[in-house]
């Protein structure tokens, strides 16, 4: 079973992202160091450290895990902030090659014999025993797919993106007697009968985009019922989502960064589908409620790195068709505060807490610093 972090501090409404630049007192040292020059810095140290045999990479280092290769979720993630340095403008081949290597090696986690197909949570045999599967961890890869085929029009990505759809509809609680009836479930494994936000708002975002892309409209039809299931059972009354609720009823109150991203994004997604303003102006009501929220040091920390990079990602593809510098201006003063306290100048790995680093918390800053390489008019091209 995966392990989240804990967070619990609630913050009074009302404060702007000024309040997370003030926070953080970043030195003005910190504009030495491009993004791009920052992002190929935190990617490099993922191969050099992380690196392992079939493409694969370790879960945390230096490794104390038995598993010798690490669990898909952080592997997508690593995969996504190659994906986004190849997006970087002149990146060049190399970054495309090593985008398309990060792609390759998620075959292992592939898993054929099931229906609908999917990724399992570990790599399968001869590698590995293979794992159950999580609808966010594929949720994650098909919107990294569609990325892909966005940046290289590589119609493989497209395909394998719709195959993931198709899982995530499978997903879907059919049974009417549940409290909150219907949402997408977190995982077919037995030990959890949870719905989350982070299973319905990407895949919400997913169905979104592929509607977008092909114009079939029961992606479109999908993608609105999740989002509004997580509208109408998972929003607090602060104007943020809540994590889960489990099937007697009993709903965990955490605010994760992440859940408010997808949640967003997805929201900006349905408004350029539909072109109902609804859409966008809760879109924006999450934004402003997310940075009055996370807006110090602590309360980011807490979540992570590799949450905060999808909640900044998501405020990103909002900033695409509703500027407001508020947004970049957040992102990069959390990205200066981490290259500047918590990385390693000697091996540029980021020490976000004692013990080993983690693969996914390198992943998500490196991604951070990539997206902050990305002109604002290619924020278009997110997923």
């Amino acid at each position: 079973m995966r392990r989240k972090l804990g967070i619990s501090t609630r913050i009074v409404a009302g404060l702007v992202a000024a309040a997370v630049v003030g926070s953080l007192q970043v030195s003005a040292a910190s504009a030495v160091t491009s993004p791009a020059a920052r992002a190929k810095a935190s990617y490099d140290a993922i191969n050099k450290y992380f690196g392992t045999e079939h493409g694969l990479l370790l879960e945390e280092y230096p490794n104390h895990q038995t598993n010798p290769y690490s669990y898909v979720w952080p592997y997508s993630q690593a995969a996504i902030a190659a994906e986004d340095i190849a997006g970087i403008p002149g990146s060049g081949h190399k970054a495309a090659a090593e985008a398309e290597r990060r792609i390759d090696a998620y075959s292992p986690y592939w898993n054929s014999t099931t229906t609908p197909k999917g990724y399992d949570s570990y790599v399968r045999a001869p590698l590995g025993g293979g794992g159950d599967k999580f609808y966010d961890d594929n949720e994650w890869i098909g919107l990294h797919l569609i990325q892909n085929y966005k940046r290289t029009g590589d119609r493989t990505s497209l395909a394998r993106a719709k195959e993931i759809f198709a899982l995530v509809v499978h997903g879907w609680d059919t049974d009417p007697a549940h409290p909150c009836a219907g949402g997408v479930y977190w995982t077919q494994a037995p030990w959890s009968q949870d719905r989350n936000t982070v299973s319905n708002g990407p895949g919400a975002e997913l169905g979104a985009h592929l509607y977008l892309l092909t114009r079939d409209r029961s992606y479109l039809t999908w993608a609105k019922r999740m989002y509004q299931w997580a509208q109408d059972c998972m929003l607090a009354p602060n104007g943020l989502y809540w994590d889960h609720i489990d099937l007697a009823g009993n709903v965990e109150k955490t605010q994760w960064s992440y859940n408010q991203g997808v949640m967003l994004g997805a929201g900006v997604l349905l408004y350029k589908a539909t072109g109902d303003h609804r859409y966008l102006r809760e879109a924006k009501s999450v934004a402003n409620a997310s940075l009055a929220f996370y807006n110090t040091r602590e309360i980011l920390a807490k979540n992570g790195a590799a949450f905060n990079s999808i909640w900044f990602k998501n405020l990103l593809i909002l900033d695409s068709v509703a500027p407001d510098p508020r947004y970049r201006k957040a992102m990069q003063a959390y990205a200066d505060d981490q290259w500047n306290t918590t990385r390693d100048p000697a091996t540029n790995l980021y020490k976000f807490r004692e013990g080993s680093v983690e693969l996914l918390q390198q992943s998500g800053i490196a991604q951070v610093h990539a997206l902050l390489a990305w002109p604002r008019s290619r924020y278009h091209l997110l997923a």
